[in-house]
């Protein structure tokens, strides 16, 4: 539609209110869990029964336990962050790695690679899971067999799901930086080795500024799908759970508002890093 070309007053009236649903339809959910981590109530639903804190600071000496005060919550985050923090680095680092083979090297089958890099994007997580836990299992249990050795990282836990979720956040990462690499302009390397810099100094004071931008912004998406991912990591998790499979588990048992609470935090959380990503890309562009 052209913005310049007169609009009835209908049509006006339309789009206003396709507007306003469709931010109804996005918001109203998270608004309702906002509001229900403080109704004190030992359930996150309705009706209302008035303002607390108690889901978040209750140190456990009534009936309640507050989300800062709740050890197997803060034990499931811990657990969940570090396996954030590996799979970013991982990823990115492979990413970086990724983008420099396909957009600086030429060679046979490079087209079938870059699509073949992309196909964890469209698996879906369960079915990823599961064949990653097969396929290691089935290793562990080949070299326990032939040497006696156990293998017990190749078993369910954080080390598996680390694994699991960098199969298909190392392809994010990698597509992220590629399209950064790919509008380098190749005349200042050029010009950098024709003054007698060594591949090593192009790479760290040329290169790598430019890349920075794309390189931490690979690194806050990464952190974010590894620390929300529930699907792949619910099929490799063992005893120790990150923060997503702990939630579905209490979810299961009956919930409180101490998952209320942990929501609205993690909105929090990731609205931050979404506005730091945005002011650094502003930053990047001026």
């Amino acid at each position: 539609m052209i913005p310049t070309i007169h609009q009835s007053g209908t049509i006006k009236a339309l789009r206003l209110t396709y507007v306003a649903a469709f931010f109804l339809f996005l918001f109203i959910p998270l608004i309702v869990v906002i509001a229900f981590a403080f109704n004190d109530a030992a359930y996150p639903m309705p009706p209302w029964h008035g303002f607390t804190l108690d889901w978040f600071l209750a140190d456990g000496s009534s009936d309640r336990t507050g989300l800062f005060f709740d050890q197997d919550i803060l034990t499931s985050l811990g657990y969940s962050l570090r396996v954030a923090v590996c799979v970013s680095a991982i990823s990115v680092f492979l990413g970086t790695c990724n983008a420099f083979l396909l957009e600086r090297f030429k060679f046979k089958g490079q087209q079938v690679l870059s699509v073949m890099m992309l196909l964890p994007l469209v698996i879906p997580g369960v079915i990823l899971g599961i064949s990653i836990l097969a396929l290691m299992s089935h290793i562990a249990q080949f070299v326990e067999d032939m040497t006696g050795m156990e293998l017990d990282f190749l078993r369910p836990g954080l080390v598996l799901v680390t694994i699991g979720q960098i199969s298909y956040i190392a392809s994010i990462t990698t597509l992220t930086i590629s399209a950064r690499l790919k509008r380098f302009d190749v005349s200042l390397e050029e010009a950098a080795l024709n003054l007698g810099a060594s591949r090593w100094a192009i790479f760290i004071t040329i290169i790598l500024p430019y890349l920075r931008p794309a390189l931490v912004g690979a690194a806050m998406i990464a952190f974010l799908l590894s620390f929300e991912n529930f699907n792949t990591t619910y099929m490799l998790t063992g005893s120790d759970a990150p923060l997503t499979v702990m939630i579905y588990g209490r979810m299961k048992d009956g919930a409180t508002p101490v998952v209320n609470a942990i929501s609205l935090m993690l909105m929090l959380v990731s609205a931050a890093l979404v506005l730091v990503m945005n002011f650094r890309k502003t930053k990047s562009d001026n």
